[in-house]
Formats: C-alpha cells, structure tokens, sequence
C-alpha cells in the first residue's frame, strides 16, 4: 500500500499566516474562481487573516488543508477546501476551493481527499452538499460531476463580474432523496 506524501490538517488561528499566502496564491492561480480580487485579499491586516483561520474551527464551520509531509517541501501547503453551514439550508456549502498546480489531478490524491474529509464533515451536518462554481472552471465542473454532484439549474451572477454566472451543484448525502437537487 502507498501512502500519501501529504497528510489533511484541520485549520486553527495559529495558521494564518499560512491561510493568507495560500489565499493570495489561489486568487492569483485562478482569479475567477473566487469572490475576492488580489488587491482587496493583499490590503486585509492580520485581524482579518486571525479571523479567517481561526472560523474554520468554529460550530458550522470546516476548513481542512493538504500539507505535504515527505521531501525538501515538506509544511507546504497545496490544497484546500471549507465547508460551512448557511442558515436554513438542509446541508453544508463548500467554499475555498484550490489544489496548488502542481498537485492537480487524480493521481495526486489531494482533491480526493480534501474532498473527503468534507463530505465527512458535511455528512454529520445535512443531506446535502452545495457549491457554486464559476462558468469558466470547466476542470472544476468535471471533478464536482465525477464525485456525485449535478446541476441543480440554479444560476447566479458572478459576483466581481455580473456578465458572467456561476452555476450551482449539489450531492446528496446519505440516502439519495427524490428530488434533492431540483429547485
């Protein structure tokens, strides 16, 4: 059996200065996939940052990172997913979403597993896990589709660009319900 050369960690205050270099490396990476720009990210103080890390522990709340344990580049962080609970929803809503480049795919194991430890979260939490996801993240879609999800039809504009849209997905939990993911 193979392990892994990264190991999942959950998210404390203590990282934020981890939280925030992986933040601006993933706005940077792959701009449209989140609800902030660079500028607005790089101008946050360290409350902010403190504040960030430090959510992902709370009741609700789920943030997990891949750290990899083996080589010259051990500590590094390469992936991350959260989760959180929106009020009223019968289930948790993925968030934060960033596999470093370099660790992308399948054979790296690390979307897969960050995705795991999320759903293992979620799971204790609702019947559902949601997400958004940008029109243009095309890989995204695939990897969301190829664990379970299905658009649900709903359609937002993307919030720093309202010409363009984010389509929303969700995977039930558990037992499949009839028509879980209609709107």
């Amino acid at each position: 059996m193979t392990t892994q050369p990264f190991t999942l960690h959950r998210v404390v205050e203590a990282d934020w200065p981890k939280v925030r270099a992986l933040r601006l490396e993933m706005i940077a990476d792959t701009p449209h996939a989140y609800l902030e720009t660079l500028e607005t990210a790089e101008a946050n103080d360290e409350a902010e940052w403190r504040m960030r890390a430090a959510r992902n522990g709370n009741p609700g709340s789920f943030g997990v990172v891949a750290v990899l344990t083996d080589g010259e580049q051990a500590g590094r962080w390469v992936g991350t997913m959260a989760a959180y609970l929106p009020e009223g929803a019968a289930g948790a809503h993925l968030v934060g979403v960033y596999v470093a480049a370099d660790w992308r795919g399948a054979a790296s194991g690390v979307s897969d597993a960050l995705l795991g430890a999320v759903e293992e979260w979620a799971a204790t939490h609702g019947d559902v896990l949601t997400l958004e996801v940008h029109q243009d993240s095309i890989a995204a879609r695939r990897f969301y589709k190829r664990h379970g999800f299905e658009e649900t039809g709903g359609v937002v504009p993307y919030p720093l660009n309202t010409a363009q849209l984010e389509f929303e997905m969700a995977k039930p939990l558990g037992a499949p319900r009839n028509g879980l993911l209609s709107r």
